[in-house]
């Protein structure tokens, strides 16, 4: 065919902003993300986490401000993190009706009643070994995590939390918080469960923030193996078949085959975590000026939402929220 008889020309749909606006098969919105605060004791505390530019440590009152933030720039909503003034060998902090998510639950709600407060239901931040249950030996004892995970559920329940989501990948804790939560009167309380959480080396900078480095071992004898992809199917279906409302990846950017697949096979809303290396790598390339950061972070996000996303927790949420406002 000689160009003097070409037909089909995609180049003429990409010419000007205008049109490449006109035909975007994906747009990605400030309601598709989800910002995480890292909650901590004390007042006018923010406290940067030297591994995740712009990413701080926040005192309750300082926690407020942000998260009125979020709900201005139209983000859909935010997840807390509790890092307790003490830790112990059951993470007792997790259950305390006055802990430090609880509390911040309350007065995030008291300010921003219409703000969507996720909270975090794992026990790797409140415990002295940092480990995501409670300890038999040097092993995990499961189904006594259960019970206390379904505690600490129906106390952020309790505290206003709009859903719960958990996130150690101990077997059966959809079905146990489930339970929990309808037992005590909060049947409408969804759980997003990370049911699909990859023991990554992307979460490097999270245990700064987090202040959850395991005192021995790691977390790969109950987070998934990177290299599973039939197992991601199998955990998605169990947390289906107990009862979750939504399901998650974690992390990301490498995961977006599994990310894709699970919108292919299930019908339930599709949450992802855009996790914190993935967010330091992108903060230090931009620092050397080897990236543009802002067309790198929007590309990424809309990358997740290409794949399958309907909501995207990403330390980018606030910047990138202003970027579609200037857009």
């Amino acid at each position: 065919m000689t160009h003097e008889n070409l037909i089909h020309r995609p180049r003429r749909l990409r010419r000007t902003p205008q049109i490449r606006r006109m035909v975007r098969e994906t747009r990605l919105l400030p309601e598709d993300l989800a910002l995480p605060l890292f909650i901590v004791p004390g007042v006018a505390v923010r406290k940067p986490v030297v591994s995740m530019p712009g990413v701080a440590q926040l005192s309750i009152d300082q926690a407020v401000l942000v998260a009125k933030e979020a709900q201005d720039l139209g983000l859909g909503g935010i997840i807390l993190f509790g890092i307790p003034k003490s830790k112990d060998s059951t993470g007792s902090d997790a259950v305390d009706p006055n802990g430090i998510v609880q509390s911040a639950i309350r007065a995030i709600k008291a300010e921003l009643p219409e703000l969507w407060v996720i909270a975090d239901t794992c026990l790797c931040e409140y415990t002295d070994h940092a480990h995501c249950g409670v300890l038999r030996g040097q092993e995990i004892d499961n189904d006594a995590t259960l019970e206390i995970l379904g505690r600490a559920a129906v106390s952020y329940a309790e505290a206003g939390v709009d859903m719960v989501a958990p996130s150690g990948m101990m077997d059966g804790m959809v079905g146990a918080i489930r339970a929990a939560l309808d037992n005590a009167g909060h049947t409408l309380v969804p759980i997003l469960s990370y049911a699909v959480k990859y023991a990554s080396a992307y979460y490097g900078p999270f245990r700064d923030a987090a202040e959850n480095t395991p005192t021995f071992g790691d977390r790969r004898a109950y987070q998934m193996d990177p290299a599973n992809r039939r197992e991601a199917l199998r955990e998605a279906r169990l947390d289906i078949e107990q009862g979750a409302d939504w399901l998650m990846v974690k992390p990301g950017l490498a995961y977006m085959d599994i990310l894709r697949e699970l919108r292919d096979r299930f019908d339930l809303p599709l949450a992802v975590y855009n996790v914190s290396g993935e967010y330091a790598m992108i903060k230090a390339a931009a620092a050397n000026g080897w990236i543009d950061e802002q067309r790198v972070v929007m590309e990424t996000l809309t990358g997740f939402k290409r794949a399958g996303a309907d909501l995207i927790l990403t330390y980018h949420a606030l910047d990138a929220a202003r970027w579609m406002q200037d857009a």
